[in-house]
């Protein structure tokens, strides 16, 4: 396998450590990502390196830092474009980068969270707070790196006041109840493929409620309960992410995940676990190569009068009950791709698979047919004021 790592930092100990796929009979090399160019004049996509073309490559890694998020994520975009095999998509990174935008998508499949705010009027921020939980809160800048930009505001006022002032100067901010059980301490699971290969517990240092090791936290390993693996493997399968780090608080009720990253450091989690997850991440590239992410729906909608969409079995549908193959899905020319029932998902299912309310399958085949079968969008029921028993006086003129 022919591996190019896109980074800035080629000394840095999670680069060498990946570089040490040499020694797994792989050839490898580090790029900067700031090098390329993308190259969209001709017949097909390509990438430009160093101002000449680049060789081929059968799978990238990349290590993109927050502050090239855009032209990192667009040269990934670009060997996705070219077939080029990447354990993280552009789509994930971008997903995740954004502490918003991640917690929007997490909150649709049920994973557990700290209670999350986001507001711009000054007048929303007191309603909002009271929204968490009230004081403390933390307060978080949204692309916040190593535990920089996360702030602990006691009282109500001090939260307003911080607020206020990073408002004043174009920075949005998350607004999240402080998860006091925590006490201090988080877990960072490193998820590859679909399975953690590491895990252990950061403690913060003395009065510091941070628990990042660059903010000086301690680390230990772990065994992760199994909930804890599962909330940490179905976050990062959500965000789009083969390779990731995911940090979750221990909540009274469960895992809480904080943040999905998309390039986690190694030197932590290796030095607590006294494992080579460097060598699991090549590993588990090196079988996926010859399965780049394609853009389904992309893939799929080029065919006119066909698409993708999601279908949902009401309590009251027929289908409730009914094998897939009797469904007469198939007779309306509607392919069942995958089927989601409660956080389990089976792919391709067979058609024995009886349905059951509430099922929701993805689907390709004919648009009209079935548009007719999508259900109507939730409306939240609307207040209606009653009318007062006076009638109104008449409008003077």
């Amino acid at each position: 396998m022919k591996l190019a790592i896109l980074s800035r930092a080629p000394q840095a100990y999670s680069t060498q450590r990946l570089r040490a796929a040499l020694q797994r009979g792989h050839r490898v090399k580090v790029l900067n990502t700031l090098r390329f160019a993308i190259d969209l004049s001709g017949t097909e996509p390509d990438l430009q390196y160093r101002g000449r073309p680049l060789s081929d490559y059968d799978a990238i890694l990349p290590r993109i830092g927050s502050s090239i998020t855009y032209f990192g994520t667009a040269v990934v975009r670009q060997f996705e474009q070219m077939d080029v095999y990447t354990p993280n998509t552009a789509n994930g990174i971008t997903n995740a980068r954004d502490k918003l935008r991640a917690s929007q998508i997490l909150s649709r499949h049920n994973i557990g969270m700290p209670a999350t705010a986001f507001v711009r009027n000054r007048a929303d921020v007191r309603p909002a707070i009271e929204q968490v939980g009230g004081a403390p809160v933390v307060i978080k800048l949204l692309e916040g790196t190593q535990g920089i930009g996360v702030i602990l505001a006691p009282q109500v006022k001090v939260a307003e006041a911080i607020i206020e002032t990073l408002h004043s100067t174009k920075q949005n901010v998350l607004i999240q109840r402080f998860v006091a059980e925590s006490r201090g301490k988080d877990v960072r699971a490193l998820v590859v493929g679909d399975r953690v290969v590491a895990a252990m517990r950061r403690t913060a240092n003395g009065d510091e409620f941070r628990s990042n090791v660059h903010r000086g936290g301690s680390v230990e390993a772990i065994d992760l309960p199994p909930e804890y693996e599962q909330a940490a493997v179905r976050s990062a399968q959500i965000m789009g992410l083969k390779v990731a780090g995911v940090d979750m608080l221990e909540g009274n009720d469960g895992p809480l995940v904080m943040e999905v990253n998309s390039s986690p450091g190694l030197q932590g989690i290796e030095t607590a676990t006294n494992l080579d997850v460097a060598g699991a991440i090549i590993d588990y590239i090196a079988n996926q190569v010859a399965f780049p992410e394609i853009d389904v729906r992309q893939r799929l909608t080029v065919s006119t009068g066909y698409g993708v969409a999601e279908l949902m079995v009401h309590g009251g549908a027929d289908l409730v009950g009914t094998a897939l193959r009797e469904s007469g899905l198939a007779e309306r020319d509607i392919s069942v791709l995958t089927l989601h029932r409660g956080t389990s998902v089976v792919p391709n299912p067979r058609g024995s698979v009886v349905l059951e309310a509430g099922d929701r399958l993805l689907c390709f085949g004919k648009l009209e047919e079935m548009r007719s079968m999508i259900p109507e969008r939730r409306k939240r029921r609307a207040k209606v004021r009653r009318l007062p028993k006076e009638p109104l006086p008449a409008l003077v003129e």
